[in-house]
């Protein structure tokens, strides 16, 4: 900054520096989360909906069965119609997440650029991002903090979920309610599908409406291996090696689709959603669809 700067350069540079000095304090994967926030740019306009209350939304031509105190005189008077002010109803909603942190979503293949795990913590945050800035309350499921909105709520995510060490458990937690809430659910749902099945029925009892996101690496569902192949447990405790890996290939990806497809099908069963997305998948497009389920669930839910 130099003396010879205008107080309107002064105080741009100071902002400037200020910014730069808040994205450096932001966590990597939030940083990330904001910009893929910012670049999907919904909005809340495709949350809106008529109803009680004090913005308005929109007018409409009157019907029959509008009652007469509705009409717009004003707007009216324009047109050879009647019109009605409609009004916004703004009903903030809870959504509550929760991201698998087990050791499977830490794999990376070669073939992508980042782990299941931080593709699933990024799409939650920007999706959060998104829900906060739009009224919505956020929390993570189990976690320490209640439903919130706006920066605080985003910020307090951000923190449970990177916080070191990361929590390990696959499932979502035992909860007593979830009327009037929805659970984003983030997995590669590699848990044995009896053990997936009991956890959607006892949250569908509680009242939740579901959004499933099965995050897999491109490796997991292709099975690009050849040749001789030591493949790892997570726990590396167990290993197998296989002489020509392509001869397994056919009956490793029948069990894999037919896995993934029972998955898709337990929350069809329960009328949740289900998004499957590869890391090697736009992160932008998986978010744009994950908000386009919640947020028309809102929709129906609050009318």
């Amino acid at each position: 900054m130099s003396e010879f700067d205008t107080p309107d350069q002064r105080k741009s540079s100071r902002l400037r520096e200020e910014a730069e000095q808040l994205a450096a304090a932001l966590p990597p994967l939030l940083a990330d989360a904001e910009r893929l926030a910012s670049s999907v740019s919904l909005g809340i306009h495709g949350r809106r909906k008529a109803g009680m209350g004090e913005s308005f939304w929109q007018f409409r031509r009157y019907a029959s069965e509008d009652p007469a105190a509705n009409i717009d005189w004003r707007q009216s008077a324009k047109s050879q119609h009647l019109f009605v002010r409609e009004r916004e109803w703004e009903v903030a909603q809870t959504v509550w997440f929760w991201r698998d942190g087990s050791a499977t979503m830490r794999f990376k293949s070669q073939y992508a650029e980042v782990t299941k795990i931080d593709r699933a913590t990024v799409l939650t945050l920007a999706l959060g991002s998104l829900l906060a800035r739009g009224g919505e309350r956020i929390a993570l499921l189990g976690g320490k903090y209640a439903p919130a909105h706006g920066r605080t709520a985003l910020q307090r995510l951000a923190d449970e979920l990177t916080e070191t060490p990361r929590p390990d458990n696959p499932l979502p937690p035992a909860v007593q309610t979830g009327r009037e809430a929805q659970l984003v659910w983030l997995s590669d749902f590699l848990s044995p599908l009896d053990e997936i099945r009991n956890v959607v029925l006892r949250l569908s009892a509680a009242g939740f409406i579901g959004h499933m996101v099965h995050v897999v690496d491109p490796a997991e569902e292709d099975f690009p291996f050849e040749g001789r192949i030591r493949f790892e447990a997570v726990s590396r405790a167990d290993n197998e090696i296989f002489g020509r890996a392509e001869l397994v290939k056919a009956s490793y990806l029948q069990r894999f689709r037919a896995h993934a497809e029972r998955v898709s099908g337990l929350a069809r069963q329960f009328g949740w959603t289900c998004l499957a997305h590869r890391t090697d998948s736009s992160a932008a497009v998986a978010l744009a669809a994950l908000y386009s389920a919640v947020g028309g669930d809102i929709v129906r839910r609050t009318v």
